[in-house]
C-alpha cells in the first residue's frame, strides 16, 4: 500500500469524514526516510504530499520506521503495533508537536492512520 492512496481510503469513508467534519489541519507522517504531509479540510484529505519542503508547517508529526508502519497496517497487527500510542510506548514511533488537534480528534486520527489496514 502506498501512502499516497490515503485520500481515496479516507474520503470514501463517509462515517470517518463526518467524524472529522470540524477538523481542518495538517500533520506529517514519517515513514522511514520519507515524510508525508497530510492536509485535512473538514474531515476530508485534500492532499498527501511526499517529502514536503523543509519548514513546511504542520500541527504535529508521527514518525516510525517502514517496518513499524508495515506491522501497524497488517490486517491483524501484533501487540505493540495495534495502536499509535502502543508504538510510541515501545519506542517504535515518536509523536512530536502540538498534541491538541490529535487528542481532540483522537478517534478520527486513529481511524485515518489505520485506514490502510482495510486496503490490505
Amino acid at each position: 500500500m502506498t501512502f499516497a492512496r490515503l485520500p481515496d481510503l479516507v474520503n470514501a469513508n463517509d462515517a470517518l469524514v463526518r467524524r472529522g467534519r470540524f477538523l481542518s489541519t495538517s500533520f506529517i507522517v514519517g515513514i522511514g526516510d520519507t515524510d508525508w504531509l497530510v492536509e485535512i479540510d473538514h474531515g476530508k484529505i485534500g492532499a498527501v504530499i511526499a517529502d514536503p519542503p523543509l519548514m513546511t508547517s504542520a500541527q504535529f508529526t508521527i514518525r516510525a520506521s517502514e517496518s513499524a508502519w508495515s506491522a501497524f497496517w497488517h490486517h491483524l497487527p501484533r501487540p505493540g503495533f495495534h495502536d499509535i500510542f502502543a508504538m510510541t510506548k515501545s519506542g517504535a514511533a515518536v509523536i512530536e508537536g502540538d498534541f491538541h488537534p490529535l487528542m481532540a480528534n483522537l478517534r478520527y486520527f486513529k481511524e485515518l492512520l489505520a485506514a490502510p489496514r482495510a486496503a490490505g
